[in-house]
């Protein structure tokens, strides 16, 4: 009885070993609460009225948190159903400066980078190409790649990213860790231009085993697993640290030993095996020992 997989699921256990590990390692889209409410609060700035002054939206939550995964599903969608694309997603490069900054953009408007063009050259052709791309929203993942340099380097970046308000109704959306709010909302005058839209841990409770439930009914297994159930939820949880990019590693790791070795459900036993080291514990691992 396959009673515990969705519909679409069921199929893929008729598929070959090395296809069934695949489609259980795939990127998988979760539509929770946070990240449902999340691509709200997205739409409506898209769908805004032309405005000087424009808002943006800080998604802010601890890493391997799922932030950057709202905000690609987000410009994905918005790519499909548009008929000009006004979604645009920059990975923020690793690197203190402008340069970098504008590199990243640059890079995201899919534009020629010539290596020895200065900063006010970039800061141009950052300019016509929004003259004549018209983008809407800039979505800067990781943006606090983007803090760690100088002072007036931070403030210029700031400052540039109230002027593609005022200059050119872009509504700019920032994700990244707990150093983005603290940032913006020192000084008014930037707290004032970001709402923040919060993406915190998973606190153990029914939302939690509802995530855990919906994870095993994806993952083509040939027998139940009952992952909500205690302890083995606990187990999944506490080794996670509530990182919802944890979670999936965990029950998507545990699904590929249980297919592989025909047991075809995970169990606590599974998991245990896995030697799952968490995050908070990975520097002072006693594997690290062993590279040095």
């Amino acid at each position: 009885m396959v009673d515990h997989l969705l519909d679409h699921v069921r199929p893929v256990l008729d598929r070959s070993m090395e296809e069934r590990i695949a489609y259980i390692q795939a990127p998988r889209w979760i539509g929770h609460q946070v990240a449902v409410q999340a691509h709200g609060r997205l739409a409506e700035l898209l769908s805004r009225p032309p405005a000087l002054r424009t808002r943006g939206l800080m998604l802010v939550g601890p890493y391997a948190n799922g932030k950057t995964m709202i905000a690609e599903r987000f410009a994905v969608e918005h790519l499909k159903a548009a008929e000009q694309q006004r979604v645009w997603v920059v990975q923020t490069r690793e690197g203190a400066g402008l340069a970098h900054f504008y590199g990243s953009i640059l890079e995201a408007l899919r534009a020629p980078t010539g290596m020895g063009r200065g900063v006010g050259r970039k800061a141009e052709q950052i300019d016509r190409l929004f003259d004549s791309v018209k983008p809407r929203m800039l979505i800067f993942d990781e943006f606090h790649n983007a803090l760690r340099g100088r002072t007036r380097d931070v403030e210029a970046v700031l400052a540039f990213l109230r002027r593609i308000g005022r200059q050119f109704d872009i509504s700019p959306i920032l994700i990244g860790e707990v150093a983005v709010y603290d940032f913006i909302n020192q000084t008014a005058e930037m707290a004032t231009r970001f709402d923040l839209h919060a993406v915190p841990r998973w606190q153990y409770g029914e939302e939690f085993l509802a995530l855990l439930d919906s994870l095993e009914a994806s993952m083509p297994l040939a027998r139940a697993s009952d992952l909500s159930d205690e302890p083995m939820a606990r187990m999944i949880f506490q080794i996670s640290e509530g990182l919802i990019g944890e979670i999936v590693a965990i029950v998507s790791a545990a699904a590929v030993a249980a297919a592989r070795s025909g047991a075809e459900r995970i169990t606590k036993t599974g998991i245990e095996a896995l030697r799952y080291i968490p995050v908070s514990k990975r520097r002072r691992a006693p594997v690290r020992d062993r590279l040095l």
